[in-house]
């Protein structure tokens, strides 16, 4: 990617990192909290392609928590329809 020059600031992925963080996996939405913090400041200081890149690794940080946090819960989820049905298939 051409980070040289850009008219407008990147998405800092604020808002996205913080609900990941909340509902789905916190290490990793920490993670992109805190590249997601560095955004405006780097943009504000005149550094457009560091800026770019913080943005760049919070979307990355911010998808890999989805992602892990919605198979983690799928995986709850499995595991406690599997033991509800060896329950239910026990008391026969």
């Amino acid at each position: 990617m051409d980070y040289s020059y850009q008219q407008y600031p990147p998405k800092t992925w604020l808002v996205e990192s913080i609900l990941v963080t909340l509902f789905c996996c916190m290490p990793l939405g920490i993670v992109g909290i805190i590249n997601a913090a560095k955004v405006d400041t780097l943009y504000n200081g005149g550094q457009q392609a560091e800026a770019q890149k913080a943005s760049d690794e919070a979307r990355k940080w911010t998808l890999i928590a989805l992602i892990v946090g919605i198979v983690c819960h799928l995986g709850y989820v499995t595991l406690n329809f599997s033991n509800m049905a060896t329950l239910l298939g026990g008391i026969e």
